[in-house]
């Protein structure tokens, strides 16, 4: 989650940074803060499934490419002053291990913070939901075969994340309880 407490002429002022395990409810959680906050959802696969269109998932354009494109949208939110911004994120190997730090610099300089929301979730549930039919609005991974493939040949090794002191497990939460502790959490403003 990116927040700025006291921004700046050109900021960010808020958004969020969750991340979590594919099927974890990164896109639910988020469209959840989204309706409390007003903040607009940027999830992560608006950039994967554009880029998917031409170039191969995890080939060197398509990899700098979706950074870049990540990055230019922070940077151009604050410069816009969009009052908040949530942005989903599977950490993974094919993301750059130094993308979210490039993140954190972006959004410091324009005076904001990042704050982190780590989604955790069970195997056996992350496995259920895997072909959860609300998967196919975008293209995400809902083959069960491939989900367990990518575990064996650790694709979704990953640098931890900062923790900013929340995870959620969201097999004990509702969406909407979720999204709440993470508004509570941050005080973020809501239109609740």
């Amino acid at each position: 989650m990116l927040t700025g407490l006291d921004p700046p002429t050109e900021s960010l002022d808020a958004a969020d940074f969750i991340h979590g395990p594919a099927a974890s409810g990164k896109l639910t959680v988020a469209r959840r803060v989204g309706e409390l906050t007003g903040f607009p959802v940027f999830h992560n696969h608006l950039v994967v499934d554009m880029l998917q269109a031409v170039f191969e998932f995890g080939s060197s354009p398509f990899v700098q490419l979706r950074e870049s494109v990540w990055l230019r949208v922070f940077e151009q939110a604050s410069v816009e002053r969009i009052p908040g911004l949530i942005f989903t994120f599977t950490p993974e190997m094919t993301v750059r291990p130094d993308f979210v730090s490039a993140v954190v610099f972006a959004i410091e300089n324009a005076g904001g913070r990042v704050l982190f929301v780590r989604l955790v979730c069970p195997e056996d549930e992350l496995e259920k939901r895997m072909k959860n039919e609300a998967r196919a609005e975008f293209g995400k991974l809902r083959s069960l075969d491939l989900y367990r493939r990518l575990q064996d040949e650790d694709a979704f090794a990953y640098p931890p994340l900062p923790d900013s002191g929340l995870t959620i497990d969201t097999s004990e939460t509702e969406p909407v309880e979720s999204a709440r502790r993470i508004v509570d959490h941050f005080s973020l403003s809501s239109i609740r």
